[in-house]
């Protein structure tokens, strides 16, 4: 039987052929990208009505008339790891228009970017500190006793922390692609997480840097995130709208504000390695973190192909808290095409805000009265324009 012959001639030819072809489109690429392209993001008009330290208060401007907007607002609070621009990417892309569009008038948490001088901040600091003035803030706004809460990823995490700390304040709860339990080895980020020393890198780093966890992030599926991606923008570089919609993603992806040292460590040793908070165990400033005392309704999103967050580490929550009105919902998308992705776009936000409508209180609004959980002091309230002036007295 003669022996097969490798044709090497014709290998290096089509190898050749196509080093020629990439080296084109990468030459295409670069003046691709030094032409006029639109890839603003975070385009939706909004205004900055309170401000304390690095954190600001978003109120998004209303596109309906008052008669037609939900009477009880809705916070969002977004991860401490990149920024909820995620959420206001591109045109047509937008939750943050579709929330405007459903009539909800919409509040957003900008965590800022954290300093030197935020190293010690706590998990306790952001919770019953920042979140909990805001909150507050907002009540007054609104003459209301209670705000509809929606935690994103880290910030589900601490939406769940607060809504358990302070019940009294929320109205309805929304948790996406939110860790809660994280016991399980589904996803390579559980399993690094367990083995990491969150003290030596605080020590060695002060602040989490986010370029380092970026490249974490990344390292989960290099050859998809480092290799295929870019690959694909190559293939589709003749594209326009294409090339503008990867340019915002990438702007996104990379703009990662470093996270303060102390929430860092506290996050990795109480969740991740300890997981206290699906158990009803973890403590912030002196009070347990007790599920059971969250009482309000809850949706519980999660994607079924995350490969951040598993559907393990979200699917526990419904059946932990003492609400009777709950719902799981599992969408069969990653981590963050929730958010992004065309089809979703049409799913989503307008699935959260018929929930939300369903549970609008038919009362008329009362006074907010003064409650006496700690907090730290507001320090200002902040027009766009830079103006500041004092919070509205409680």
């Amino acid at each position: 039987m003669a022996e097969a012959k490798i044709p090497v001639d014709l290998i290096l030819s089509k190898l050749a052929e196509d080093a020629e072809k990439t080296q084109e489109r990468v030459h295409k690429a670069k003046d691709v990208l030094l032409s006029e392209l639109d890839t603003a993001i975070a385009t939706t008009p909004y205004e900055v009505l309170y401000q304390e330290d690095r954190v600001k208060l978003k109120h998004y401007h209303p596109v309906l008339p008052k008669s037609k907007l939900m009477k009880t607002p809705l916070l969002v609070v977004y991860a401490l790891i990149n920024r909820e621009t995620m959420l206001d990417l591109q045109p047509g892309r937008s939750i943050v228009q579709n929330f405007l569009n459903d009539g909800i008038d919409l509040y957003m948490i900008d965590w800022g970017y954290p300093t030197r001088k935020d190293k010690f901040l706590t998990i306790d600091d952001h919770v019953n500190g920042y979140m909990d003035n805001i909150v507050d803030f907002i009540r007054r706004q609104h003459s209301l006793p209670k705000i509809n809460l929606m935690g994103i990823c880290m910030g589900g995490s601490f939406s769940v922390m607060y809504s358990a700390l302070h019940p009294e304040k929320i109205k309805n709860l929304v948790t996406t692609v939110t860790p809660t339990n994280f016991d399980t080895d589904q996803g390579l980020l559980h399993i690094w997480m367990k083995n990491v020393d969150a003290d030596r890198m605080v020590k060695t780093f002060g602040n989490m840097p986010g370029d380092i966890m970026n490249l974490g992030f990344l390292l989960l599926n290099p050859a998809r995130l480092m290799i295929d991606k870019y690959v694909g923008f190559l293939e589709n570089i003749d594209n326009k709208t294409f090339v503008e919609n990867f340019v915002r993603m990438e702007k996104w992806i990379f703009d990662s504000p470093d996270v303060p040292g102390e929430t860092f460590r506290q996050f990795i040793t109480d969740c991740y390695q300890k997981n206290l908070l699906i158990q009803s165990k973890m403590e912030l400033g002196g009070r347990r973190v007790d599920l059971k005392k969250i009482t309000m309704p809850l949706i519980n999103f999660y994607g079924q192909y995350d490969h951040l967050v598993p559907p393990a580490a979200c699917e526990l929550l419904t059946s932990k808290v003492g609400s009777k009105d709950t719902q799981d919902i599992c969408l069969q998308t990653g981590h963050i095409g929730i958010y992004v992705s065309s089809k979703f776009q049409k799913e989503f936000a307008p699935k959260i805000a018929n929930w939300l409508k369903e549970r609008e209180p038919v009362t008329t609004k009362r006074s907010v009265k003064k409650t006496s959980s700690r907090k730290k002091p507001a320090k200002k309230k902040v027009a766009k324009s830079g103006t500041a002036t004092a919070p509205p007295q409680p």
